[in-house]
């Protein structure tokens, strides 16, 4: 009896032990920068980390490198144990200088980054680095029409090209004579072009781009526009360019927008607005409808948020680079990590304190595990080069156990037969199944942390779950696939003709156009063949399905006849 009741207790604490470690918000300092000689120093400003697939991070510094001087900078690994090795040291001549942009991971598995200086024309480049750490140099700025000072890294449209911004540059005079800035593209074929050039009625200064779930891309501005405050805009692959919104009353934006599971875009204002006057989050719908949604308290929630990102559990989790209490050793306080949920109740998760870093310029990183890493500018240990007396900045992870692990995909839409690159952990060769939103895939497992799986006929939009060893993991975004018009018949015929229209990927059909007009008679046969009637008012054009996925669009054109 009383071993029986001994054992009901050691269990009944050890419940409670987990419960009390699973509960817990931990934040930890895998790295001190400039602890060995050679380090890369002091990264900063947007300097996106980004998941291998390999399950390391991959990231960006702007200083030290080989001789610890304040050039060149370096790409950097670092595994999830806090264990750094340097891939890259950039020597300040044709290969650049200060990367500041951070990485972003290519579906070819190759890492894609920019340098703010150096290069050919010693305004900036784009390179590409391998995972053993083999760079290319794609383009080097001019700082003439094509652009100058690339401060944000390229991110990959549906196309297969890499899209990115340049500070500088361009036609139009802004900045005292320098340009306002562009929008460029690598294509695997074409290679570097220009697709926009920024005028200042349109903003000034362009800060990144982000990839919209409608294949077009999203970014601000911090100058320009009708305040000269910057602006919120939408660009086509081809160069066209909205503006959805224009910043007022210090709403500017220095960072890249992250856009939510909700289809709205999310992001922070470095000074202003609301009765506080030193930052805020702000929400942002597709049609440009703008909230904010938190403002921020000097003391109490820190100043110059300068990242967003969206962890699994749908909220939002930024840094503040400065402010919050006052913490011994920083001269104008050390900075916050926050969350915000989509609706705005904003909580500090960390005040830093110099020993945890100092000035986090990076939006936290989200690994497949769950959690969440960055970096500082300054503070920290590590003292070796030329960091004194702010020493030279931490690496560090967040780990909260509401922060589920989950899958990450390259990329989140795409069409039957296509094949997606998945990213986590504990992926077993012959134990480990996919499915898209129900419909299962065969999983080709590379490693423990990438495996492909082809999107499978009759998949829809939705989630995908890898199972693997019992464990089930869920993207943390939908995954859109991609509806196609193979055929339609007749191709010729009055208002109200049935037509038959053959595809892939049709069951979530939501709507069907005849030369731009909606028919308002469609029925969803199968996942192959929709019906519809030739509407009222339809004339001589495409056909075009929307499903939840996107529109397909025919290759062919259907007649309207009397």
């Amino acid at each position: 009896m009383t071993n029986s009741r001994f054992s009901r207790l050691s269990v009944f604490l050890t419940l409670v032990m987990l419960a009390s470690v699973a509960s817990a918000q931990t934040l930890s300092v895998l790295y001190n920068f400039g602890s060995a000689s050679g380090d890369p120093l002091n990264p900063a400003y947007i300097g996106a980390v980004t998941q291998g697939q390999d399950g390391n991070l991959y990231s960006t510094a702007p200083h030290g490198g080989i001789d610890n001087g304040v050039c060149c900078g370096a790409v950097f690994k670092i595994t999830p144990a806090g264990n750094l090795s340097t891939l890259y040291n950039f020597s300040g001549g044709a290969d650049g200088s200060e990367p500041q942009s951070g990485l972003t991971l290519g579906t070819d598995g190759n890492f894609y980054g920019t340098t703010l200086f150096g290069g050919a024309g010693n305004v900036g480049s784009v390179f590409k680095i391998t995972l053993q750490g083999t760079l290319t140099t794609l383009y080097s700025f001019t700082g003439s029409t094509d652009g100058g000072y690339p401060a944000a890294p390229p991110v990959e449209g549906t196309d297969g090209s890499f899209y990115g911004t340049a500070v500088e540059g361009g036609a139009a005079n802004c900045n005292d004579g320098d340009g306002c800035g562009t929008v460029y593209k690598i294509s695997p074929t074409v290679g570097f072009s220009i697709i926009y050039q920024f005028d200042f009625t349109h903003g000034s200064g362009p800060t990144g781009l982000i990839l919209g779930t409608d294949g077009n891309f999203y970014g601000t501005t911090s100058a320009g526009g009708t305040n000269d405050l910057g602006v919120i805009f939408k660009i086509t692959p081809a160069g066209k360019l909205t503006v959805l919104h224009t910043f007022a009353d210090n709403e500017g934006c220095f960072t890249p927008l992250v856009q939510g599971g909700d289809g709205n875009f999310y992001g922070v204002s470095n000074t202003g607005p609301g009765s506080h006057g030193h930052g805020a989050v702000f929400k942002m719908t597709p049609s440009g409808k703008f909230t904010i949604l938190h403002s921020m308290n000097l003391t109490k929630d820190g100043e110059e948020p300068t990242g967003l990102s969206q962890g699994s559990d749908g909220n939002f989790y930024g840094v503040n680079a400065y402010g919050g209490p006052t913490n011994s050793g920083c001269q104008d306080t050390c900075g916050t990590l926050f969350e915000v949920t989509a609706t705005g109740t904003f909580s500090v998760l960390h005040y830093f304190d110099y020993t945890t870093g100092m000035a986090p310029e990076v939006a936290p990183f989200q690994h497949t595990s769950g959690v969440l890493y960055a970096d500082t500018e300054f503070g920290g240990t590590g003292d070796v080069g030329p960091c004194s007396p702010v020493t030279c900045g931490v690496f560090y992870s967040w780990t909260n156990a509401s922060l589920p692990p989950f899958v990450s995909l390259l990329p989140y839409s795409g069409k039957v037969g296509n094949t997606i690159e998945f990213l986590g952990q504990g992926f077993v060769q012959g134990q480990t199944t996919v499915s898209f939103n129900g419909t299962a895939a065969a999983a080709n497992v590379v490693s423990s942390t990438y495996l492909t799986a082809k999107v499978p006929n009759g998949a829809t939009t939705g989630t995908v779950t890898v199972t693997t060893s019992g464990v089930t993991l869920t993207s943390n975004k939908t995954f859109r696939v991609t509806p196609r018009i193979k055929s339609f018949n007749p191709t010729s015929g009055p208002i109200g003709t049935s037509v038959t229209i053959t595809g892939v990927s049709l069951t979530q059909t939501q709507k069907v156009t005849f030369g731009g007009v909606a028919a308002t008679q469609f029925t969803v046969n199968s996942d192959k063949q929709v019906t519809a009637t030739v509407p009222t008012g339809a004339v001589t054009g495409h056909i075009a399905i929307t499903t939840a996925g996107g529109t397909a669009v025919s290759s062919g054109i259907f007649t309207v006849t009397q």
